[in-house]
């Protein structure tokens, strides 16, 4: 089987299909922004039957930087990160995405590209993201695993991008802070599948603390809180314990579940025996 049939590949795309791509910073204006956030929300209400989120309280600190990371399992991550920071953190959304040429609506709304085929060029994309974080306007979003994985795969690790992210913005901001977040795509009681996300407690990042460790063990730290939060949601799913969940979306029931509800009201009398 050839890298390109594989659902899953250990190679970045960038450097499976072997195509270059210039580095380009992020460029958003308030009608892209407004064509973006529509677009992307529309999507998500399209396809799913509703998006929850968990423990976003605590996550923003008044003038602290915020680099928020999750998993990356599938296509719609992306989609989920743009509404997250629009509509939950009311931030604009900045997000290293590979083979930004093939999305190009994405870097109108906050993505820039990295190109995995060189360390000069992927390093063109993290010192954009070190100044990115400086900006309070923005939030950054941070796949750390660098590739697509399975839903749930462990062991989840990282590479280092995160961690040299952080360390170098936390030496020009005095203090960074990182949160976990948990994505989930399941079906509960509804035909379509919906969105659960769940974030994590903050990892408060210093400048002194930054110096007292090196990157491989900050990225350790980093993975753990992240495995933390990610193996907490999946037992409130497994559970079913999603009540407490806040509700970004969640759509009317089909006609045909409506009907199956007052069904299901109906007191029918048991039949006599005869």
């Amino acid at each position: 089987m050839s890298e390109e049939e594989k659902l899953y590949s250990d190679v970045p795309p960038t450097k499976l299909r072997n195509k270059e791509e210039k580095f380009r910073p992020a460029k958003t204006n308030k009608f892209w922004l407004m064509v973006a956030s529509l677009f992307f929300f529309n999507m998500l209400q399209n396809r799913f039957y509703a998006l929850r989120y968990k423990g976003y309280e605590g996550t923003m600190e008044d003038g602290v930087p915020t680099i928020v990371f999750a998993p990356h399992s599938n296509w719609w991550d992306g989609i989920v990160l743009y509404n997250v920071a629009h509509r939950i953190f009311h931030k604009e959304i900045r997000l290293m995405i590979e083979e930004l040429n093939r999305f190009p609506l994405l870097h109108r709304g906050g993505g820039y590209p990295v190109n995995k085929k060189s360390p000069q060029s992927a390093m063109k994309a993290l010192q954009y993201s070190v100044e990115v974080v400086r900006d309070l306007k923005n939030i950054l979003f941070i796949f750390p695993q660098g590739i697509i994985r399975p839903p749930h795969y462990r062991p989840i690790e990282f590479q280092t991008g995160l961690a040299y992210i952080a360390q170098k913005a936390v030496q020009k901001t005095g203090k960074v802070n990182l949160v976990p977040m948990a994505i989930d795509y399941c079906f509960l009681r509804d035909n379509r599948p919906e969105v659960i996300i769940k974030f994590g407690e903050r990892v408060e990042l210093t400048a002194e603390q930054s110096k007292k460790m090196d990157r491989k063990e900050l990225t350790h730290i980093l993975e753990q809180a992240l495995t933390k939060v990610c193996d907490e949601q999946m037992d409130e799913i497994s559970h079913g314990e999603v009540d407490d969940y806040t509700v970004l979306f969640k759509q009317h029931l089909k006609w045909y579940r409506r009907i199956e509800q007052r069904l299901k009201r109906i007191d029918i009398p048991p039949v006599a025996d005869v």
